[in-house]
């Protein structure tokens, strides 16, 4: 999760997606020279990160560290953000793991975005940006939020006919946002800090 220090700091989070103990294979160094590096994914904004880590500490894939500000990290000693294809392979293939994580951790946060949606134009909604859901999905979400707000995702599937897994569908979304830096619409990935540049 991101959050506030008590000085004021807003401390981003990571999850570790790859461990490279012997660094970046592009890093044109030597290898004594090279420190471990790794890839991240940010807990609430889903940004990508590229990160080197400190040489004493050995990590695992889905260790959470800080990547920013410098002066909160401890394992990081640098951190810069790449898109998709900047990736290893490892850490693509754990993208979806890690998120499905991250998504079930804060499943409040992602059953309110069904909760909270609203229309983007006159003929389109946020809920239509999600996989599979198109109008007659989107609609009996709309009249059943009206009645009450979900609670989880349990019951989302359960009061709307029609709605399976709706928590995949949200890792899904982020997923197609995070590979295809053309979309239009950016529902999930970098949020944070569109909502601070507005």
């Amino acid at each position: 999760m991101s959050e506030v220090d008590s000085d004021g700091t807003d401390v981003r989070r990571a999850v570790v997606l790859d461990y490279l103990a012997h660094g970046l294979s592009d890093d044109g160094r030597p290898q004594y020279a090279k420190s471990p590096a790794g890839y991240a994914l940010g807990t609430t904004d889903f940004q990508l990160y590229e990160v080197a880590f400190d040489e004493d500490e050995r990590l695992t894939i889905g260790s959470e560290v800080v990547v920013e500000p410098a002066s909160e990290r401890d394992i990081v000693t640098e951190s810069n953000r790449v898109e998709y294809e900047d990736l290893s392979s490892g850490a693509q293939s754990e993208l979806e793991y890690v998120v499905a994580d991250l998504v079930e951790e804060d499943e409040q946060r992602f059953v309110d975005f069904y909760n909270d949606a609203q229309p983007i134009t006159l003929r389109l909604h946020q809920l239509n940006l999600l996989p599979g859901i198109g109008k007659k999905l989107r609609n009996g979400i709309l009249d059943e939020r009206k009645r009450k707000p979900f609670e989880s995702f349990e019951e989302l599937s359960e009061r709307v006919s029609g709605l399976h897994d709706p928590d995949e569908i949200i890792v899904e979304r982020i997923i197609q946002e995070l590979r295809d830096e053309d979309l239009k619409y950016q529902t999930f990935v970098g949020r944070r800090e569109q909502e601070q540049n507005q």
